[in-house]
């Protein structure tokens, strides 16, 4: 009998969320199969089991958060011509063929397939022993139960799966009577009072903002721009094959102003030491993704090597599977600089707080048709404008370096042919 602990998976993880099991008492599973997604504060992470036998025991439910080290399953290991497969190591990790620590490791068996064992079976296993059943329920009654930070486990049920009118059910017998001062309240919520846990990308956001803010002396700046030129040009890229299926908007361009800016003012992503500047070699460009775990940023690693095609399929391909919930934590690393398209939801701008290390950060406003002055014949024309908004570290850059990056950015985008000359 072996017990698997939750391992760090290389991002010096503490705690995580048991999110989904994919496996339940009785499954035979083989070395790498995938036993749970857990959630840390970065990204949801599949677990591979180190080793075969049968699930004997679920050691923790569905959305309970626990620390590294714990116990999560305990699993019977099976024997192979007399040997017994390898127990796991006492941090719940095994060293791989390269001596590399792993969370699973070799290739798997295909001639065993993965099977449930018999109800008569199951019975036997537990009259040795106490043996926790999974609860069943599909993936949609599963989300709804974390978003009302409801427990499965504690869900009365008649049938084999746990149902959304179960759930709603259970959360009815469970809502407060509101009080005379809740009734009163014009913002009240309607049913009674909610209580919601955070989730795991909350609390490390909260964390890494108040680090932030209180760390770093933030200054930012606003400049509005007639970015009318660029969004010609976004029309064009979008009938580019060279951008195939990727889709194309401003965002692009901001992100290749950004990196042709830093080449002048590298300052601005450098990172701050307590004696010393670090000059990446690269830009590690951190996009702000919304998502319905919270506020992730990927990274475009060396986004100022890439053609500008190549910039918008990786942006693309990040955020999509960010939105996804399934960025591992090396995607969200290495980050130098960021911009958060506020736009998106019409949005003019704001006043973003830098991520933790970084100096600089980019707000993108919404581009919307408004009453422009032309310079040249002194009329009130439309005209497509958008506002930047630059937070950076004072400690790094002063005010007169942080306007000349933002005006670099707001000449490129208001003339993108001028990116030929940077």
């Amino acid at each position: 009998m072996a017990d698997f602990k939750l391992p760090d998976v290389g991002e010096g993880l503490t705690e995580a969320e048991i999110l989904t099991w994919k496996v339940a008492v009785g499954d035979e599973i083989e070395v790498n199969e995938v036993l749970v997604d857990i959630e840390t504060a970065k990204s949801i992470v599949e677990l591979p089991s180190p080793f075969a036998g049968v699930v004997t025991e679920l050691l923790v439910a569905e959305g309970e958060v626990v620390t590294v080290g714990t116990p999560i399953v305990r699993i019977e290991l099976v024997e192979e011509q007399g040997t017994v497969r390898p127990k796991p190591d006492d941090d719940g990790a095994h060293a791989g063929p390269e001596g590399g620590v792993l969370v699973g490791y070799g290739p798997k068996d295909h001639g065993t397939r993965r099977r449930r064992r018999s109800v008569e079976t199951q019975a036997e296993t537990s009259t040795t022993g106490p043996v926790k059943v999974a609860v069943l329920a599909k993936p949609p009654v599963r989300k709804l139960a974390k978003d009302l930070g409801i427990n499965l486990a504690d869900v009365p049920h008649e049938g084999r799966c746990v149902t959304r009118a179960d759930i709603k059910a259970w959360q009815e017998s469970r809502v407060e009577t509101p009080t005379a001062a809740d009734t009163e309240s014009p913002h009240a919520p309607r049913g009674g009072k909610r209580r919601e846990p955070l989730s795991a990308v909350r609390r490390a956001t909260a964390e890494a903002m108040v680090a932030s803010a209180f760390t770093a002396p933030h200054v930012t700046e606003w400049v509005s721009v007639d970015v009318s030129a660029s969004v010609g040009l976004v029309d064009k890229m979008r009938a580019d094959p060279a951008f195939g299926e990727t889709p194309v908007s401003i965002l692009v361009l901001a992100a290749r102003a950004v990196c042709l800016a830093l080449r002048r003012h590298p300052t601005l992503h450098a990172r701050w030491s307590e004696d010393t500047l670090d000059y990446p070699a690269h830009v590690g460009l951190g996009i702000a993704a919304a998502t319905q775990r919270g506020l992730l940023v990927p990274v475009v690693l060396d986004a100022d090597m890439l053609t500008t095609p190549d910039l918008a399929h990786q942006i693309h391909e990040l955020v999509t599977t960010a939105r996804a919930g399934r960025l591992q934590p090396e995607q969200m690393s290495g980050g130098t600089f960021t911009i958060t398209n506020v736009g998106i939801y019409g949005i003019d701008g704001g006043t973003p707080i830098l991520p933790p290390g970084q100096t600089g950060i980019l707000a993108l406003g919404a581009v919307a048709r408004r009453p422009w002055v032309d310079v040249e014949t002194d009329e009130i024309v439309p005209r497509w404008v958008s506002t930047l908004a630059l937070s950076f570290d004072h400690r790094v850059v002063d005010g007169e370096q942080a306007s000349r990056f933002l005006a670099d950015i707001a000449r490129l985008l208001e003339d993108p042919a001028l990116a030929v000359a940077f």
